[in-house]
């Protein structure tokens, strides 16, 4: 399913976007959905994805201690893009009827090489996210 550009004006993560630049991020989006219970992503599993939360809620769970609880608005899955592993550091399973917007590794890596400004304000903004959890 496509992402409409108006789903993506509330998140801090493009908060900083033009109407433009929202589409743009948006045609190389999808929204999933996730049901209270699921493994939204696995740990240890290959990272090729990061998640925008629409709807619901999930917890961030490593070696079954849960570590927070995210909702509308956050986003996880991150580090695949942006750190230096590929493999997921945490499960995320979902605790409420979730609605996520997923973008695919390949197709942020499209993002940089078509709008390298877009990408690099994300980046930018997930870095900031990462330097404030790991402190």
């Amino acid at each position: 399913m496509t992402v409409h550009p108006e789903l993506l004006r509330g998140v801090p993560l493009f908060a900083d976007l033009s109407d433009t630049e929202l589409a743009y991020v948006a045609a190389w989006m999808e929204a999933r959905q996730a049901q209270p219970g699921d493994r939204v992503i696995p740990e240890g599993a290959a990272g090729y994805e990061f998640f925008v939360i629409e709807e619901g809620s999930v917890e961030v769970v490593h070696d079954g201690e849960r570590i927070r609880a995210l909702g509308p608005g956050d986003f996880f899955g991150e580090m695949a893009l942006v750190g230096s592993t590929s493999r997921r550091a945490a499960s995320v399973v979902a605790t409420a009827p979730l609605r996520v917007l997923v973008m695919h590794g390949l197709h942020f890596r499209e993002l940089e090489a078509r709008q390298p400004e877009v990408a690099r304000r994300i980046r930018a903004t997930m870095a900031s996210r990462l330097d404030g959890v790991s402190q």
